[in-house]
């Protein structure tokens, strides 16, 4: 339910299990956990998925069973954010709930026009992974996160670039493509250069 492919220093991981929307189960979280952790040599790493939802968060019958609260999310997203290669989410359709998790990690992401971002987590009674929040204030401020967070909004993928959650709006057609172009610098770049300059962003 987890694909990996490497070329050329460019990894692209891509959630498929479009018949339950992508949700993640325990197996699939530290799949995709031990995949980022040994991602340290990728140049750069595209997250994706397969089908019209990019994932909806947890299975509900495993988060019921304790996987909304499980210190899988925290370490997937933070061997995410600790990698030296440019990171991408191609979003190709809805972000929900945990998932979040990985595409705020990640340095940039991409999303199809009418894809909705939403985290019902108050809403289900769990609390967010604690590094969620931080991100999401991060990039769209704090007022905007507790909109999703609190007031739990939906935000489709056209506000959310306008927030600066999402970096670009794409075609369906165009997304793996864009995401790769804009991967190439990296790929292309001295690998010392890139990690450098990778390092000296906040």
């Amino acid at each position: 339910m987890i694909e990996l492919d490497k070329q050329d220093g460019l990894w692209t991981v891509t959630l498929n299990r479009p018949d339950k929307a992508n949700s993640l189960t325990g197996a699939m979280l530290a799949e995709l956990a031990a995949i980022a952790e040994s991602a340290t040599e990728a140049r750069a790493l595209i997250l994706t998925g397969r089908g019209k939802v990019f994932s909806a968060g947890a299975d509900l019958d495993e988060a019921r069973a304790g996987l909304a609260t499980s210190d899988l999310w925290e370490r997937l997203s933070a061997a995410i954010a600790a990698l030296p290669g440019l990171t991408i989410a191609a979003l190709n359709g809805t972000l929900a709930g945990g998932s979040l998790g990985m595409a705020l990690a990640c340095d940039l992401r991409l999303a199809v026009p009418g894809a909705n971002i939403f985290y019902p987590v108050m809403k289900r009674g769990f609390l967010p992974q604690p590094s969620d929040p931080q991100r999401m204030a991060a990039l769209i401020g704090p007022a905007r996160t507790k909109l999703i967070l609190i007031a739990g909004q939906k935000i489709a993928a056209e506000e959310a670039y306008g927030f600066g959650l999402i970096d670009r709006v794409v075609p369906a057609e165009e997304l793996m493509d864009t995401a790769r172009a804009f991967a190439a610098d990296t790929l292309a770049a001295d690998p010392e250069i890139a990690r450098g300059i990778a390092a000296l962003c906040p």
